[in-house]
């Protein structure tokens, strides 16, 4: 439920009237997964207008349902009508973005659910022109912040749009080419600009999401990490991480739907599964036909114990993608992993295996994702006492990625059966 500010039919901006008409969504209670945008009100919220721009909406929408080439196309648009505005730059930087990530399968959030992502060498199968093109954009779009705070320091939008854009670079760095030392340099100063807003406009609430979610990573990285950033004065804190979060998600207009997908993450991380629940079924009621929000709800059950309960739910994605137009863009291969997942956690072997291969064969799996749900699948395999099909498995994680941690895991498997633990 969400409350629409009471008087008249325009909303008050800094001293401009933004119509009504324009206004759609509100808050949903909580969710977490890397995305940006919807509306949400509650006190006093400051943003930039052009968040308000039905066209910039539009696009969203388009965006949320995953319909990732048609938003794109409606934001090179409104790039190309706002020549020099960093916010117009970063809508289509983050478009492009997640977009490349969807592809990758780097928004399954089993991938992040522990700390594994952190020191595993993982195998990703980057485009370089696509690459090129995001820092490209990325770069732009600092230039554009940075001549607008020459001629004005104080200029909020300015510095938010440069803070946003540096955290989308810095999720690309980091999820993809696992550059984490650049992540970390990009982040605090996206942390820096953010906390530079809010310092001359506490009200605004869009940078609480870049502060927030540094805050609650520095918090949440493991000690050896912490102990060496902490030398240089860079703390962080869970619990102050959550709380901006929560505020973004309440009074973000550009960022309260990324607020509430990161929400939903670090709830998971935390093992509070009901909450994250609950987040995910709020954002679900908003985008039905976004096949990640109703991924999601499937791992939280299965990762809340809800083995054969989570493996109908991924089922019913499959069968629902069955429809035809049901989603815009789905990548099955996160729900045959799911549901691998969910039967080998209720012992199923045989019919795990048999789903995590299927993921390994969609023509458009991420290479990461390949080699997981071979290895898992060998493992599952040699618990049934198939020593030929699961020497199968290993020998092709290995091959589609020899230099990776699960490749080492898969030699071993081949040298002494996977027993368990």
């Amino acid at each position: 439920m969400w409350n629409r500010p009471a008087g008249n039919d325009y909303i008050e901006k800094k001293g401009s009237k933004v119509p009504m008409a324009s206004m759609k969504r509100g808050f949903l209670p909580g969710i977490v997964w890397l995305v940006v945008g919807s509306m949400a009100w509650g006190g006093a919220v400051q943003t930039n207008p052009m968040n308000y721009d039905p066209q910039v909406r539009a696009a969203y929408d388009r965006f949320y349902n995953l319909d990732f080439p048609a938003a794109v196309a409606q934001f090179q648009q409104f790039h190309a009508a706002h020549p020099g505005d960093p916010q117009a730059t970063a809508y289509l930087l983050d478009a492009l973005i997640f977009q490349e990530l969807y592809r990758l399968d780097l928004l399954d959030t089993t991938f992040y659910a522990n700390d594994g992502f952190l020191t595993g060498r993982h195998a990703t199968d980057e485009d370089p022109e696509q690459r090129d093109r995001i820092f490209a954009l990325a770069d732009e779009a600092v230039r554009e912040a940075d001549w607008r705070l020459s001629r004005n320091p104080n200029d909020v939008d300015a510095l938010f749009a440069r803070a946003w854009v540096r955290a989308l670079r810095c999720t690309y760095v980091a999820m993809v080419e696992r550059a984490y030392a650049t992540g970390f340099r990009l982040a605090t100063k996206a942390r820096d600009d953010a906390a530079r807003v809010l310092q001359l406009d506490p009200d605004y609430a869009d940078a609480k999401l870049v502060t927030g979610v540094y805050q609650y990573v520095v918090g949440a990285l493991p000690w050896p990490f912490k102990l060496m950033i902490g030398f240089a004065g860079i703390t962080g804190s869970k619990s102050t991480g959550l709380a901006m979060l929560w505020d973004a998600a309440h009074h973000g207009v550009a960022t309260n739907l990324e607020a509430r997908t990161a929400i939903a993450l670090f709830l998971r991380r935390e093992s509070r599964y009901k909450e994250a629940i609950e987040v995910v079924r709020g954002l679900q009621k908003e985008y039905p036909h976004d096949f990640l929000f109703c991924l999601e709800e499937a791992n939280l059950r299965k990762d809340d114990g809800e083995g054969m309960a989570a493996a109908a739910a991924y089922r019913q994605i499959l069968a629902d993608d069955a429809k035809p137009g049901y989603f815009a863009s789905a990548k099955l291969e996160l729900a045959d992993f799911g549901l691998g997942d969910a039967l080998r956690g209720q012992r199923h072997y045989d019919e795990a295996a048999q789903a995590y291969e299927q993921a390994a064969r969609m023509p458009a799996v991420g290479l990461e994702l390949k080699i997981r749900s071979l290895l898992d699948a060998g493992e599952c395999r040699d618990l049934m006492g198939q020593r030929q099909l699961a020497i199968r498995d290993y020998q092709a994680a290995i091959d589609a990625g020899p230099n990776t941690s699960r490749a080492d895991q898969a030699r071993r498997y081949l040298r002494s059966p996977y027993k368990g633990g």
